[in-house]
């Protein structure tokens, strides 16, 4: 693992159940909520993370092998939430079972069904990582989202013993479920100083239906003018979008593509990072050379310098445009030295959402990812909805090769792509797999990347493969191809040959 830490220096489906009571059972060991302070910063989007200890249940206090078999939340009115998810001290440590919970939606008497929460958060940093190896890190569920609740009920049930089942406590020490509210999508703020550039761009294309509606963003504080300046070849300080550009402007953006505020001039060559090429060791990239020299004139898809080429870019919404609260993250951003690679997920957060609740989900994610897991930022580099719409996830720049959280052994030269849903049994709308395609390529062509080629990455250590084990891996990939996970699901997974296939489609293969 090569990171290279860099600071900005910008200063500028519902049962018909009748509600049981509301209350603690007598004599159930509980203990008060912890309720995080809400974090209002300059985007005005305050939300909150409400924590409740998960205790024995009545009737479940019976022992399996020594474990004791039940433990949950009894039904309980809370504050409004829309997200939740299941957390524990240690991040070394390991729920093993099945969790579930069920809501009941604000304003409503009738509570949901019951629904699964994916015990294994297969998204995550790399152990030697800073990140990874930091003490605020811990073990958790995947998020699920469940819409706007004020009530809630849990249940997580131990596994059951078998001779194969490993020893040690079914439930690690400090279980306890997160409640997140995401906070209401930014209002439009006041009017910019003179001279200040204007929050979404005059250039920026028009919304599909359904598409939510990006509000402007206020003035600026200092972590939010630092997360957008490391955007600011590619739109206005403060913008709530990156326009679209068609191919034949694409190539400048190449210049974004270096670390911190110093742009490059062409994609960064590495031909000695973690004992890797840092260029694609297929045919594809003699095979392109080859098609240039035969055309005799670059037809705008390609950058000339790095002989490779490079697709449309695609509108993205920035963190000020889903209303990102730079508070509560770590300040600065981390970068790697290239991409060589895009590992596909899902979010495991359901499917239960509108597009114009998207903004909510990914703030909801961001604050579990943050507040709950202990990461230093949201785990993914871009997140991608229903409805196509592309966002800019974890801060340091769309353009740029930012260090996530999302693929553990993996998250070195490489970026994360979740289609928010979940996609085991759910086909994935087609609307997301294009935008999916459109993205990468884009952002694999900035660093010469072939979305139907193949590459090299080097595992920092995960359940495939070892730590420093060389991978060959498919440029475009799927998160099980590098850690052993169900993730992006079967049918997400299945597309992911037409994605790469329409990626080098745009790139101009």
């Amino acid at each position: 693992m090569r990171g290279i830490f860099v600071t900005s220096t910008v200063t500028a489906c519902a049962a018909a159940l009748t509600l049981p009571l509301l209350t603690t059972p007598t004599g159930a060991a509980t203990a008060p909520a912890v309720r995080t302070a809400p974090a209002a910063g300059p985007s005005g989007v305050p939300g909150s993370t409400r924590s409740l200890p998960l205790v024995p249940l009545p009737g479940g206090d019976r022992a399996l092998g020594g474990r004791t078999a039940e433990r949950g939340l009894p039904p309980r009115e809370v504050e409004p939430f829309s997200l939740v998810g299941i957390v524990w001290d240690s991040a070394a440590a390991e729920l093993r079972g099945q969790a579930q919970v069920r809501t009941r939606a604000v304003g409503s008497h009738r509570w949901s069904a019951w629904q699964d929460v994916q015990i294994h958060d297969d998204d995550r940093p790399d152990l030697d990582s800073a990140e990874g190896a930091s003490g605020r890190r811990r073990g958790a569920t995947a998020p699920l989202w469940v819409g706007a609740s004020d009530a809630v009920q849990v249940r997580v049930r131990a596994e059951t013993v078998t001779d194969r089942t490993p020893e040690g406590p079914a439930f690690p020490v400090g279980l306890r479920l997160e409640l997140v509210d995401p906070g209401k999508d930014p209002a439009p703020g006041p009017a910019r100083p003179q001279g200040q550039a204007p929050s979404v761009p005059a250039a920026a294309p028009a919304r599909a239906a359904g598409e939510p509606t990006i509000a402007a963003s206020p003035v600026l504080g200092e972590e939010e003018a630092a997360t957008s300046a490391v955007n600011s070849l590619l739109a206005p300080l403060g913008a709530t979008e990156i326009p679209a550009r068609d191919k034949d402007g694409s190539g400048a953006d190449v210049a974004a593509t270096g670390p911190g505020d110093a742009p490059v001039k062409s994609p960064p060559q590495d031909p000695d990072t973690d004992g890797a090429a840092d260029v694609d060791t297929t045919d594809d990239a003699a095979d392109a050379a080859a098609d240039d020299a035969a055309d005799g004139a670059d037809q705008g898809s390609r950058y000339v310098e790095g002989g490779g080429y490079i697709g449309p870019r695609p509108r993205i919404v920035t963190r000020a445009g889903w209303g990102a609260d730079e508070s509560i993250r770590e300040r600065g951003f981390v970068y790697t030295k290239t991409v060589r690679a895009a590992f596909v997920h899902h979010t495991a957060s359901g499917n239960k959402y509108s597009c114009s609740q998207s903004a909510s989900v990914i703030r909801g994610i961001y604050r579990y990812h943050v507040q709950s897991s202990g990461w230093r930022d949201m785990g993914y580099n871009f997140l991608v909805d229903k409805c196509g719409t592309i966002y800019e996830g974890r801060s340091g720049g769309v353009a740029k090769a930012v260090m996530g959280a999302h693929t553990l052994g993996f998250n070195s030269n490489s970026m994360g792509i979740a289609v928010l849903g979940t996609f085991a049994s759910s086909t994935p709308p087609t609307a997301a797999v294009d935008a999916v395609a459109r993205l990468t390529a884009w952002k694999l062509g900035l660093f010469g990347r072939n979305p139907l080629g193949s590459t090299t990455l080097v595992s920092a250590g995960g359940n495939l493969f070892k730590k420093g084990t060389k991978v060959r891996l498919k440029v475009i990939s799927g998160h099980r191809d590098g850690y052993a996970t169900e993730c992006p699901g079967d049918l997400l997974y299945k597309k992911l040959g037409k994605a790469r296939s329409t990626a080098a489609r745009l790139q101009g293969r």
